[in-house]
Order: structure tokens, then sequence, then C-alpha cells
């Protein structure tokens, strides 16, 4: 008989109780415990920043978090990123930039975009470059996102958009 607990932690925003198994991972317990299927599994050991979330306001891939290491944390998924019915700026700036294609890799880039533009509001181009380097997009060529999020960071208030 597998050891089963309650898991308690707010994910964005509320409240959450979910039953899990000692292996459980973030990426489980938000995909199957609660339907928040926008964080997506690609490669399940941490290397293609399709499962990235906001812990603690930090950047972090769910694939690799332990479930039972949020309990009275703070997640924030991409489903917690906008305000109904309005998208985020960072959303409506991928859009407007192209920065997506397929959409797969998409919700990780706009975790680690979002984490980024909280830590450092206005972020250089190489420090962009380096808060994305961890999520793999294989239709964009990250040149848009780049761009949409220098975009963002400029409309708080002017990113410092050094060349490289």
């Amino acid at each position: 008989m597998e050891d089963k607990k309650i898991l308690r932690f707010l994910c964005n925003g509320k409240e959450e109780m979910v039953l899990v198994r000692p292996d459980d991972r973030l990426l489980d317990v938000l995909r199957t415990g609660l339907g928040l299927t926008g964080t997506k599994e690609g490669c399940g050991i941490g290397e293609c920043g399709a499962c990235t979330v906001l812990l603690d306001g930090r950047a972090v891939n769910a694939c690799l978090v332990p479930a039972c290491l949020v309990e009275g944390r703070q997640v924030m998924t991409i489903e917690g990123l906008s305000e109904d019915p309005r998208l985020h700026p960072l959303q409506e700036a991928f859009i407007r930039h192209h920065a997506l294609q397929c959409g797969f890799c998409t919700p990780g880039l706009l975790m680690s975009a979002e984490a980024l533009l909280r830590e450092k509001p206005h972020p250089t181009r190489r420090e962009v470059q380096q808060a994305i380097a961890g999520n793999l997009c294989r239709c964009t060529g990250y040149e848009q996102v780049i761009a949409a999020i220098l975009e963002v960071a400029e409309e708080n208030g002017g990113a410092a958009a050094a060349p490289l």
C-alpha cells in the first residue's frame, strides 16, 4: 500500500489540497491532480523547460520538483498568469511578435519571462537570453520571444536593451 498524504499549497492564488504519493512530481499534481494542463511535459528530465512554473516567484522545472516540497508554498502556472478575460502583457506581446508557433513551449517561455521581469523589470538583451536559455523551442528561433519580452520590459519603464 502506498503512503499518500494531503499536500496543501497555494496555486494561482487559490488554496489547494491534493492527495499525493511520495514519488509524485509537482508536474503530476498540476496536470493530473488539479487539471492544469497548460504546464507541459516535454522531456521529463529538466532539459526543455516546457514545464516551467513559478515556485515562490522563481522559475522551476515542475518535472524535477518533488510534490512534497511545495507544502505551504506558492505556485503559479500559466493559467494564473492572466486575469480573465484579459491577457497578461507578456501574452499580448508574444502574439504581436509572433513569438509562438505550435504553442507547446509557450507556457514555459512565458513563465520564465515572468520570473525574469519580476526579479529584474529592466533586463538587458543578454539577461533575457539567459533567462530563457532553459526553454527549448523548435519553431520560433527565439528572436521573436526576446523581442516580445524586451517590449514588455520597455512598457514597464524602459528595458536596458543593450546589443550583444
